[in-house]
């Protein structure tokens, strides 16, 4: 499938009041179709993974069809400077959430790319950090003692963020490590009562 017959297949999934929504929201995409995650993985399946028609898509300011590049994009050719690209172009939360669910999450250097992401300073990579953090400790893996040290000092500190969806991404990070084992949970417990203490 081109890129020109993405395209069209989007526009014809088109829903108008949702996609208004998004725009009252804030989404300031050249284009917002307002086509549903479900609808998305579909179309996702029918075009199949192609590296050069991720990049293109990723290109687009338009909303789904960046959505839609994290899907088709191959795991094998996704290098770590694309996904520093990636990550530094993002506009949105939403962008982080489903491309971290989507890609991020099955990339096989996807926990050295998580501790960098959490320690910048953007708002973003932390973001997707936090977020792909998240779904590593889903699988129930613990960290090695230094990284778990790093990770509970950085996610302390991103709970005290300006912004929300950090803050957001740090928690639901926390508490997805609580899930691993009853010592991470003793951990994690620890690090929220100091900071209740502190408030």
């Amino acid at each position: 499938m081109t890129l020109l017959q993405i395209k069209q297949s989007l526009r014809s999934m088109m829903n108008g009041p949702l996609s208004q929504s998004m725009r009252e929201k804030g989404l300031a995409y050249r284009v917002i179709f307002g086509v549903e995650w479900p609808r998305l993985m579909e179309l996702a399946q029918e075009i199949g993974k192609d590296h050069q028609l991720a990049q293109d898509l990723w290109k687009e300011d338009i909303r789904e069809c960046r959505l839609l590049a994290g899907l088709v994009q191959p795991v094998e050719t996704f290098y770590p400077e694309i996904a520093d690209i990636w990550v530094e172009s993002m506009h949105y939360p939403e962008e982080a959430q489903y491309t971290v669910l989507s890609l991020f999450q099955h990339l096989p250097y996807a926990s050295q790319k998580a501790f960098e992401w959490v320690a910048s300073s953007d708002e973003i990579r932390q973001q997707c950090g936090f977020l792909l953090l998240a779904r590593l400790f889903m699988r129930g893996n613990p960290l090695m003692r230094q990284s778990e040290v790093e990770y509970l000092d950085q996610a302390s500190a991103a709970l005290g963020a300006k912004s929300l969806a950090v803050r957001k991404a740090a928690y639901d990070s926390l508490l997805k490590y609580s899930l691993v084992g009853a010592e991470q949970e003793a951990m994690v417990d620890k690090v929220l009562r100091s900071l209740e203490d502190s408030a």
